[in-house]
């Protein structure tokens, strides 16, 4: 299939052997492997800054859209047609396990997501479907991952997500978005108990929709546990931290039990600079950190373990040329080019001009391979 023309049919037809991967330097360097150059990508890379998605998007519901796997390939694809990425990511968004749980969300513009019941007090649990019917709901994904893998032809590899399970119970709690997420974490200090069980009824389904994304195609998995900084180093451990080893050991054992590859796992806790060494303990193949935290403070705390991913400030994108190629140059100097994705510290925001990715794309390329070629 040819990934310059847009994803017009569905699945039917599909073979059932994807195509042969042509360039997996994001797989090798998520596996610590010895890579040419640091591979690239960015978070929400299909997303509002380019104007042939806001195109494609224009007087769609977003979770409708969401539901479409053909919409969502050919948005997971438009970012790789401008730019030289090393790996696509799945359009798609975190608040859908919410939503096979049985919660009733929307996207409404100019305020974000909102549940329009959200769970007020530990008796609102009883509203939410079990884990295995929610794990069912979400077939839409699989399709859409499917599609997109066999559209990509081979191009780079195709990461799947979720979000984490406290990230996703501060939405379900908050009905929303929210600065302080202090409905959410009333919940910690008044039902404890009732948190855990919350948080094990995600844990839950999110593990078996990873497995299902990988069955589907996905050849990596990110989790996106994006509220980390609201809770602090006591009660992250406390509730949040065992959910992501939980995550990490089951999705993994899942994926042998079912005759499936194993898949490197990143695991991406914003202001979570906290919790670096933990998080590097926890069971993933990769930790994603953002902008605030400075490089060699990172590699210090994982220990070189594992695999670092990130961190360029999404605002840099709007510096010239000249000054955000020497940003990138100081990024992936203090890094290094091995045991290295580069990646912005969080999704690139709606007013990013494209150019600013291009550049920032082409700049990790090009110092990287000028690195690694003063050390050969």
């Amino acid at each position: 299939m040819d990934m310059a023309t847009s994803a017009q049919d569905g699945n039917s037809d599909l073979p059932d052997v994807f195509p042969t991967l042509k360039n997996d330097t994001f797989l090798r360097a998520a596996r610590g492997e010895a890579t040419s150059y640091v591979p690239v990508w960015c978070m929400r890379q299909a997303g509002r800054y380019l104007p042939e998605f806001r195109m494609k998007r224009a007087g769609q519901d977003f979770f409708e859209t969401c539901r479409n796997p053909v919409a969502c390939c050919e948005l997971t694809l438009q970012p790789l047609r401008r730019f030289a990425l090393d790996a696509a990511i799945i359009f798609s968004d975190i608040l859908v396990v919410p939503q096979a749980l049985g919660m009733d969300a929307e996207m409404i513009p100019g305020k974000g997501p909102t549940f329009k019941q959200p769970l007020e007090e530990p008796s609102h649990l009883q509203r939410l479907l079990l884990p295995h019917a929610a794990r069912s709901a979400l077939f839409y994904v699989h399709d859409a991952l499917r599609l997109t893998r066999h559209q990509l032809d081979g191009l780079v590899p195709l990461i799947g997500f979720a979000g984490a399970p406290w990230t996703l119970m501060c939405y379900m709690v908050e009905g929303g978005g929210s600065t302080t997420m202090s409905r959410a974490k009333r919940w910690l200090y008044q039902h404890p108990e009732e948190s855990h069980y919350l948080l094990k009824i995600l844990t839950d389904t999110i593990v078996g929709y990873l497995v299902d994304q990988v069955s589907a195609g996905a050849q990596a998995l990110q989790l996106f546990e994006s509220h980390a900084g609201c809770l602090g180093p006591d009660l992250f451990m406390e509730f949040a931290l065992p959910c992501l080893e939980d995550v990490a050991r089951r999705v993994q054992s899942g994926l042998k039990q079912a005759g499936l590859p194993a898949v490197p796992m990143i695991v991406f806790a914003k202001d979570g600079h906290f919790a670096l060494q933990e998080l590097s303990r926890a069971g993933y193949d990769v930790v994603g950190v953002d902008w605030t935290v400075r490089p060699e403070l990172a590699r210090e705390l994982t220990g070189r373990k594992v695999t670092l991913q990130g961190n360029l400030d999404p605002c840099a994108l709007y510096a010239p040329k000249e000054a955000l190629e020497k940003k990138v140059n100081k990024m992936v100097r203090e890094f290094g080019t091995q045991r290295y994705i580069a990646n912005l510290g969080h999704g690139i925001y709606p007013d990013a001009p494209p150019e600013g990715l291009g550049t920032f794309v082409d700049a990790v390329h090009a110092i990287s391979r000028s690195l690694n070629a003063c050390t050969n």
